[in-house]
């Protein structure tokens, strides 16, 4: 989910709003539950794992930064066998939050490589047929492909370029490639003449960077009117690179190694 320099995949609008339906279609293996609840955001706004996990990251700090509830468990025969606890309860792989008109999809592990496909496909159908009027998808980019002082470029539907609200956002160059969960939602959404857009936060190719996940999660408070302070996740990258820099003097002042291999 995001680009990288050098490889070759590297790197709703409805005139009526629907409710979902449990499952997302009668050939569909996407349950949403409790079945039969309704989702009552206008905009779902989803990450994943992929470049500096930085979807995942900007994801999960919003949901506890705007005090967003679960409302929706998302199953599916594609889910992986994982579980974990969170504030004393279970939580399950997918999951959908809520606070006032924005909800929150919480991927916390990916599906196997060979049912990611299919199972994306079918979630792009459930976000369909949701009753959202917007999706917004966050991702990471390779840092090496930057080229201003921007810190992040957008992706835009037809029908989310129509609305004029972006233009003067900077939208990705040419000819870069996108992967992963963030591509397969795209495709599908501009498939379906859907309002949809993808932000992809400028990051570190080989670690976690919360630095990446502040850029993204400003971005959506400035666009969705949010109040929420990046201070936690600045601070993280902060320390994460006093660590890394820690290390690099630690390699550099052993100097080169006497051993011999052969």
């Amino acid at each position: 989910m995001g680009l990288r320099r050098g490889s070759r995949g590297d790197c709703l609008r409805l005139s009526s709003r629907r409710a979902s339906s449990s499952p997302a279609s009668p050939s569909s293996s996407v349950r949403i539950l409790p079945a039969g609840k309704k989702l009552k955001a206008k905009t779902l706004i989803a990450g994943f794992h992929g470049i500096g996990a930085t979807g995942y990251w900007s994801v999960k700090f919003l949901i506890d930064e705007v005090k967003a509830k679960r409302v929706f468990y998302i199953d599916s025969e594609y889910a992986p066998a994982v579980s974990s606890t969170l504030n004393k309860s279970i939580s399950t792989p997918y999951e959908v939050y809520a606070a006032g008109s924005l909800a929150f999809l919480k991927a916390d592990v990916p599906p196997l490589r060979e049912n990611e496909n299919r199972f994306f496909r079918e979630l792009g159908e459930w976000i369909i047929g949701s009753g959202v009027d917007e999706v917004a998808l966050i991702g990471g980019l390779d840092d090496s492909l930057r080229t201003d002082e921007s810190k992040y470029r957008v992706v835009l539907t037809d029908a989310m370029a129509k609305r004029g609200e972006m233009k003067d956002e900077p939208v990705l160059e040419d000819g870069k490639m996108i992967v992963g969960p963030v591509a397969l939602l795209l495709n599908n959404l501009q498939m379906h003449d859907f309002p949809a857009y993808a932000l992809l936060a400028y990051s570190n190719t080989d670690r976690v960077d919360p630095r990446a996940a502040a850029s993204a999660a400003e971005f959506m408070a400035k666009r969705y009117r949010l109040k929420v302070s990046t201070t936690p996740l600045i601070q993280g990258a902060e320390e994460l690179e006093r660590e890394m820099m820690g290390l690099a003097q630690k390699e550099k002042d052993k100097g080169p190694s006497s051993a011999i291999y052969s």
